[in-house]
């Protein structure tokens, strides 16, 4: 197998059959021989973080909301984070970020944010986007996805809108920008 994109972004450049990766940017969670997991970062919905966890604990309102994690188990939510006191023994997936590994980090670091703790940030995510062995090396082979390394100033933007455009800026062959930011079909 080669080298594991885990922590590296993949940033969407052609037309792919899904139109859930339209401009997307796929953080990898996890990539090794059984297949590759990530989540889109640069998704917002419209759903509120108090109103998706309403049934489980009751939290201040924060404004915060769910992040549109990919077509996969779109009922599981999944949350990264920043901090390195829940991080356990899991490794950090780059350097500083960490995904919740239990329902207790995740209210923890939730109900931290919430109260004010300066310095931590959190993202939820529904669903993820997930790849069998070998299928997300084939779009890589075709050329479907552009590999960048990851970093908490993209996954924590302020505009998540923007992180596309900044991404493929940063990442393409020369000459390609243009097309691809204007031009819908080469996405």
């Amino acid at each position: 197998m080669a080298e594991s994109l885990t922590g590296k972004f993949l940033i969407s450049v052609r037309r792919l059959r899904d139109p859930n990766f339209y401009q997307s940017v796929v953080l990898i969670v996890e990539h090794g021989a059984g297949g590759a997991m990530g989540l889109i970062i640069n998704r917002p919905s419209s759903i509120l973080v108090t109103a998706a966890l309403e049934g489980h604990f009751e939290l201040p309102e924060t404004g915060a909301l769910i992040y549109t994690g990919g077509p996969v188990e779109q009922s599981a939510l999944f949350i990264l984070h920043n901090a390195r006191e829940f991080q356990g023994t899991e490794s950090p997936v780059v350097p500083g970020l960490f995904v919740g590994s239990s329902a207790e980090v995740f209210e923890q670091v939730v109900r931290r944010v919430a109260a004010g703790q300066q310095g931590l940030e959190f993202r939820i995510y529904a669903g993820c986007a997930g790849w069998a062995p070998q299928q997300l090396e084939g779009e890589l082979a075709r050329g479907d996805w552009l590999v960048y390394p990851a970093s908490l100033e993209y996954i924590f933007h302020k505009d998540p809108y923007s992180v596309w455009d900044a991404l493929i800026k940063r990442s393409a062959p020369p000459g390609f920008v243009a097309q691809a930011a204007d031009d819908p079909e080469w996405n």
